[in-house]
């Protein structure tokens, strides 16, 4: 039962009120999500385009996987050490601050790339950069907020994917002609947003005798999957979100050449549009799947149906290849996805063997997260030049979608 008075209470770590504190998770993922949006969607796909645009579906495979894999390391690493860092300012917030700092400095050398190489090296240093600050920022949750508040934990720091998406892919396609400004922009939005965090959710100080004990094998960083409740979400996960991104990674180069947009409607243009709509129908899944989920203490149904909706929405583009198709498409797709995110933050915590090691553990989760960019974008390559072509890319997504769904079922500790 929810108490009336939860939201005013200190959070478990005696900071504080936890309102204030799911509003900042809020904020801060915002800014991640602007960051990551702006510059997947609309600035790294016309940077790599204007290097070499006879090789740009090639290219943007390259700079997105091989910089995806940084990520897929740097997400865990910088989650253990948080586990293990102590002093006045706590785990989490030296990371958060510090990767939204060296995150801006990565952003405005990418800015100034004019070679595909110069683009990967430095995407490469702000996704690994970024994968710090996202990594102790997640562990926030299992740190701070009480188990039987974690949908709307989850759904608000869920929110932050919509509400940045729209922001991020707005103000990159304001300055299509101006990349470095807005390279600079969502980067300057990243430092605010880490500096507000660590000083309106100020985290208390943390001694060395409070510090998780090193374990030095890659075994024993990888335990958590051992848990079989584990292990089915971090499947469940990677199938959704390597489904997602089969299509995603693409998105500009599916409107230019599969979707018949509207006359005077550029795919720059068609991407700005579509993405407002798709996040308001994201926004409103993601508050009723957050708060419905903690009103019946039940996860699984949510993540099973929205897992299994977002795959299969990626068949209307199929059937509808126009501007109003990719509208629908966005609408279905933005539902379950973010009920998806509502929801599957607070199953993650849940699952968790020890809070101890959450973010050694949830960084492990995250790889669920990263991984998938690593594969989807050479996959989705081979797809469009050899298997089908974007149809194909829709089917796959499809199947991969519905699929984990599946996984989830087997998941025994949390409802």
């Amino acid at each position: 039962m929810t108490r009336p008075d939860a939201l005013l209470l200190p959070d478990r770590t005696g900071g504080p009120p936890l309102r204030r504190l799911l509003v900042l998770l809020l904020v801060s993922n915002t800014a991640m999500f602007a960051l990551y949006h702006g510059v997947l969607s609309v600035l790294l796909p016309l940077q790599v385009q204007a290097v070499d645009p006879a090789a740009k579906t090639t290219n943007l495979a390259l700079v997105t996987g091989i910089s995806a894999l940084v990520a897929a390391l740097a997400n865990p690493l910088a989650g253990r050490l948080s586990d293990r860092t102590s002093g006045r300012f706590g785990r989490r917030t030296p990371w958060i601050v510090g990767g939204a700092v060296l995150s801006f400095g990565g952003m405005v050398l990418l800015g100034r790339a004019d070679t595909v190489f110069a683009i990967l090296l430095g995407w490469s240093l702000v996704q690994a950069t970024m994968n710090g600050y996202q990594a102790a920022l997640t562990a926030v949750v299992p740190d701070r907020v009480p188990a039987w508040r974690r949908g709307v934990a989850s759904a608000l720091a869920g929110l932050g994917l919509p509400i940045g998406g729209v922001i991020g892919t707005v103000l990159a396609a304001s300055q299509a002609h101006h990349l470095s400004r807005g390279y600079l922009l969502l980067g300057v939005g990243i430092v605010l947003a880490a500096v507000l965090f660590a000083v309106a959710a100020r985290e208390p100080a943390v001694g060395p005798a409070e510090v998780t004990p090193k374990t030095g094998t890659v075994r024993a960083f990888l335990s958590c999957l051992a848990d079989a409740d584990v292990r089915w979400v971090f499947i469940g996960r990677l199938l959704l979100v390597l489904g997602h991104f089969v299509v995603a990674t693409y998105n500009l180069y599916i409107l230019q050449d599969f979707a018949h947009l509207t006359a005077g409607v550029s795919p720059a243009k068609a991407v700005a549009l579509l993405s407002p709509v798709g996040a308001l129908s994201m926004i409103v899944a993601v508050v009723a799947g957050g708060v419905l989920s903690d009103r019946i203490g039940r996860r699984k149904p949510f993540v099973f149906a929205s897992s299994a909706v977002a795959g299969l929405a990626g068949l209307i583009p199929l059937a509808w290849p126009t501007l109003p198709g990719m509208l629908v498409f966005a609408v279905v797709a933005g539902l379950a996805f973010g009920c998806f995110l509502a929801v599957d933050t607070a199953l993650a915590t849940l699952v968790l063997p020890s809070d101890d090691d959450a973010g050694r553990d949830l960084g492990v989760l995250n790889l669920a997260l990263a991984g998938p960019q690593i594969v989807a974008p050479f996959a989705a390559s081979v797809i469009v030049a050899h298997l089908g072509g974007y149809p194909a890319i829709f089917v796959t997504g499809a199947l991969l979608g519905v699929l984990g769904g599946v996984a989830i079922l087997p998941v025994r500790r949390v409802r």
